[in-house]
């Protein structure tokens, strides 16, 4: 199986929208396999489907994806005549993943859904999406949907895979039912072992499998030790472990997470990094660190 590594920018690596061609093209240059793009409304950070097309634009081996953007609260038609369109102009390098919900709470009514129906919401959304990249002029009727003649172009040989993020025991259901590979983050290589049995079972009882190489991880490196406030912010997410056990403070430390994951069945990554240092030193350390472990 293949063994990937990317890089994820967060809020600070975006910052000023001026400097990302700078970074595209470092990333492009070094032979990085892919940069992902955060859904940050309330940031500068560049969102991610106009991110994923400047970079695709300047480049051309370069993969883009998205860790993650919320699905709920947008029309999937719409989403799927973006990424059809991306993926026309760019084959083979457009990596959409999507969420049910945004990580940070004043960003969630940015996504308007029905009062209490966000997770039917998603699973309709999946299918219609889905069914949007394949159709060719099909009817979708749903509970919170309908389309007519759904022929959304230009038809991609092969459909988009369409990755889900998640870490919660249905998030794991939905993946096994409806998607095509999971992203997690915020989980022990012990605790991503077992979502992704989770995984793979439900895809069973579903008829269905996800591809044995299409499960990966999001991971942040410190370079000098991990500031306050982003240990503050995991413990808010997972009071339940000790933060060090879910970011890495440190390159030999982030070989080791590295090492665990892989044992638990996972080959795709994205790193990014946490605490002080330019991004300038941070691909440059990427490059070093990592390129050698892909095969």
């Amino acid at each position: 199986m293949k063994i990937r590594f990317g890089i994820g920018l967060g809020a600070e690596e975006q910052t000023g929208h001026s400097e990302l061609g700078h970074v595209v093209d470092r990333l492009e240059a070094a032979g990085i396999d892919s940069l992902w793009f955060s859904e940050l409304v309330y940031t500068d950070a560049v969102d991610p489907f106009i991110g994923m097309a400047y970079a695709l634009a300047r480049t051309t081996n370069l993969k883009v994806g998205t860790s993650v953007v919320v699905l709920p609260g947008r029309h999937p038609v719409l989403v799927a005549k973006q990424l059809a369109s991306l993926a026309a102009l760019a084959p083979k390098r457009v990596l959409p993943v999507f969420g049910l919900r945004s990580a940070l709470p004043a960003e969630r009514q940015v996504f308007v859904v029905p009062e209490g129906q966000r997770a039917a919401v998603f699973d309709e959304s999946l299918r219609l999406l889905k069914a949007a990249l394949a159709s060719d002029g099909t009817d979708f009727s749903g509970d919170f949907f309908t389309a007519t003649s759904v022929a959304v172009g230009p038809r991609a040989d092969r459909p988009l895979d369409i990755w889900l993020g998640g870490s919660a025991p249905a998030a794991f259901r939905r993946i096994g039912r409806l998607a095509d590979g999971w992203l997690g983050s915020f989980l022990t290589p012990g605790e991503a072992l077992r979502g992704r049995e989770v995984i793979e079972g439900a895809a069973a009882e579903a008829g269905r499998a996800v591809e044995p190489d299409h499960y990966g991880i999001n991971v942040a490196v410190g370079g000098n030790g991990l500031p306050d406030e982003v240990l503050a912010a995991i413990r808010k997410r997972r009071p339940d472990v000790d933060p060090t056990e879910l970011v890495a403070d440190g390159w030999p430390q982030l070989h080791r997470m590295i090492d665990g994951y892989l044992a638990a069945g996972l080959t795709k990554f994205v790193i990014r990094p946490a605490g002080s240092g330019g991004i300038d030193e941070f691909i440059d350390r990427f490059a070093t660190e990592l390129l050698p472990r892909e095969n």
